[in-house]
């Protein structure tokens, strides 16, 4: 995979090249009446190499030191008119610098990275040391590993993700670059790899432009880095690099298998869910891809909140066997209702950012962390349903959501102003999407696919909006599309009055707002239950968003002044009874489960530095309002039987 830097401002913006298709695409489905059509002639983003359930397979992890170099000037890029650096700042080289130095008074080198300082990845760098807490630019990574003896097949150097803009070498060969901080990428490197020792170097700038997704003006910390694990997987010469295995709304089980390799065509496959007793053969097709759609097996057990079955599959493709844990379950919108395998189901859930408990989060989310966050949903607030904000999050809390029973929605950071009228940041947006649904489509739990978050409305955003709600059809015909929206206010009214008037609502599955009444406008808490919403009934309605800062401790009973716990709890027993009050409500996430970084955020008495709306602090000390909502979806959990 081939690709391109250029230098966009000030920040370094990777320009992706694209391969063949993965897997065969699922056929898009008619548009609902109303809907408006995508941008004509854009064809579907199609990453590559995908390496689906790459977690799973055998390889060698690179976790662990690495050592690093800021490099605030991007010298490493270019010279200071603008021309490729000199060797004396190539950071990849794959040289001993001290001794180089040392053997030749005219040789010059202004970096050492293999004697620089050491962090342990993955983890952001904003806590590699003090100095760099509010660092944002390009910083050099490099650790050396010896490859595996007596290789064979393929070998891949797959990152689960690195923020934002990312380029890569091995023993001094550029690999291959990628952007966007928060989806994997991988470069096969068979034929670069050595024995023994072998040199890494990887360079990620995190800083944002106008041209970037997310923008730069965003909610939440830039945790710039190498954020989740880099790994060599191995594989044979031919592999099955991507394999999607569901239950189709009509109850039958369909498989998309695609083959990567010189013997990738014509190759007999074999889909095996041993649990079941399935075990279905084909052969691919010249572009190696194989699809089949079967009868479930009778024993099947639809994967649920309350009871989260997963399988083992396996695809075996000559010496390649694959295999991942999935859940099957259908999903759908019939009216104002969400069905979960047939059933109306109320999404009792809430959102989180990928930030772990602590007083110094670094975006490491390891299992532990995961389970920490996702426990407090499920068990402390009866929750069923978490929104993932705002960009995908790890694999690790996609699969645990999956193991727990927590119903997702996943994002991407299309995020307040975005560049709309620019085709380039379209592209970046568009290829985001693909490398999330691609990798975790079979994740039973992702319920709803969401393209974008308070965007304003304007002609080049909604045509761009609509390219990517078209996208997610095309990639995944068996989820919902949804996006978090904004309202228009009636300012005559003397009681709150919200419309929701936004032309992408047609084109949506499930409509989703976000709504801050009481917090961010002066209405008092005591009027929210008289507020007045003006949405569309034929459609399930999810606020998606609502919340009020507190910061834990912080009582005062008498006043009930905003940041206080007595106040954060009086708004959300306000909220929850004006939601009461919506006919077409099928769900919630509010703003947010725990307290997380933002440094837009810098009252000294409250805030700190931190977004305050967590219902847990963020060492993870529950606020008073966390028992309101708990206390409300516990009870809405009794009145629904406790099925749903």
């Amino acid at each position: 995979m081939s690709s391109r830097f250029t230098l966009v401002g000030a920040g370094l913006i990777a320009a992706l090249a694209i391969g063949p298709i993965a897997a065969q695409q699922a056929s898009p489905p008619t548009p609902a009446s109303g809907a408006v059509q995508a941008l004509p002639n854009a064809p579907l983003p199609t990453p590559t190499p995908l390496l689906v359930a790459a977690d799973l397979r055998d390889g060698t992890d690179l976790s662990g030191p690495w050592h690093y170099s800021i490099d605030p000037f991007r010298s490493g890029i270019a010279g200071f008119h603008g021309e490729a650096p000199d060797s004396g700042q190539q950071r990849w080289r794959d040289v001993d610098v001290r001794q180089a130095m040392a053997s030749d008074s005219r040789t010059l080198y202004e970096f050492d990275l293999a004697r620089s300082p050491l962090a342990s990845l993955p983890s952001s760098w904003l806590t590699h040391a003090a100095e760099l807490r509010h660092y944002d630019g390009l910083m050099w990574y490099q650790r050396n590993f010896v490859a595996p003896a007596k290789r064979q097949g393929r070998y891949f150097l797959r990152f689960g993700a690195a923020n934002y803009a990312t380029r890569v070498y091995l023993n001094g060969q550029e690999v291959g670059r990628h952007e966007g901080g928060f989806t994997p990428f991988a470069f096969d490197v068979t034929r670069l790899l050595r024995d023994g020792s072998n040199q890494l170097t990887v360079g990620v700038d995190s800083q944002a432009t106008e041209a970037t997704v997310p923008p730069p003006v965003t909610d939440w910390e830039n945790y710039g880095g190498i954020t989740r694990a880099v790994r060599l997987i191995a594989t044979p010469d031919t592999y099955v690099d991507d394999a999607w295995v569901r239950l189709t709304r009509d109850g039958r089980l369909a498989a998309d298998v695609h083959l990567d390799g010189p013997q990738a065509a014509n190759r007999a496959v074999r889909l095996r869910i041993a649990a079941l007793g399935l075990d279905q053969t084909g052969r691919t097709d010249a572009a190696g891809n194989w699809r089949a759609t079967m009868a479930a097996p009778a024993a099947l057990v639809r994967w649920s909140p309350e009871r989260p079955q997963l399988y083992d599959v396996s695809v075996e493709a000559g010496a390649d066997r694959w295999r991942d844990r999935i859940g099957f379950r259908t999903i759908e919108v019939r009216g104002a209702d969400i069905l979960l395998n047939g059933r109306p189901v109320y999404l009792r859930g809430i959102s989180m950012h990928e930030e772990e408990l602590g007083a110094e989060p670094t975006r490491a989310m390891t299992p532990a962390a995961s389970r920490a966050l996702l426990s407090e949903i499920k068990d402390g607030l009866h929750g069923n349903f978490v929104r993932l904000a705002h960009y995908p999050h790890s694999e690790v809390t996609l699969r645990l959501a999956d193991e727990l029973g927590l119903i997702v929605w996943s994002e991407v950071p299309v995020y307040w102003r975005v560049a709309w009228g620019n085709p380039d940041t379209l592209k970046r947006a568009r290829t985001m999407l693909a490398e999330n649904i691609l990798r975790d489509r079979n994740r039973a739990a992702i319920a709803i696919w969401s393209v974008a978050n308070e965007t304003p409305v304007n002609d080049q955003r909604n045509a761009f909006l609509r390219t990517l709600v078209a996208d997610a059809r095309q990639m995944d015909d068996t989820r919902l599309v949804s996006a978090a929206l904004l309202v228009e206010r009636d300012r005559a009214a003397n009681h709150p009055v919200m419309t929701l008037a936004d032309p992408l609502a047609p084109a949506l599955d499930v409509l989703a707002i976000n709504t801050y009444n009481g917090w961010y406008t002066p209405d008092r808490l005591r009027d929210l239950p008289a507020s007045e919403w003006r949405v569309p009934a034929d459609k399930p309605l999810i606020f998606s968003e609502f919340g009020a800062d507190a910061r834990a401790g912080f009582h005062d009973p008498a006043n009930k002044q905003k940041f206080s716990e007595d106040y954060q709890a009086d708004y959300y027993r306000a909220t929850l009874a004006m939601a009461a009050r919506l006919p077409s409500l099928r769900g919630m996430s509010p703003w947010i489960l725990k307290d997380f970084r933002s440094p837009r955020r810098q009252n000294p008495d409250f805030q700190q530095g931190w977004n305050r709306k967590g219902l847990i602090s963020e060492t993870g000390e529950r606020k008073e309002a966390f028992g309101v909502l708990a206390d409300f979806y516990g009870t809405k959990r009794l009145d629904e039987g406790g099925v749903r």
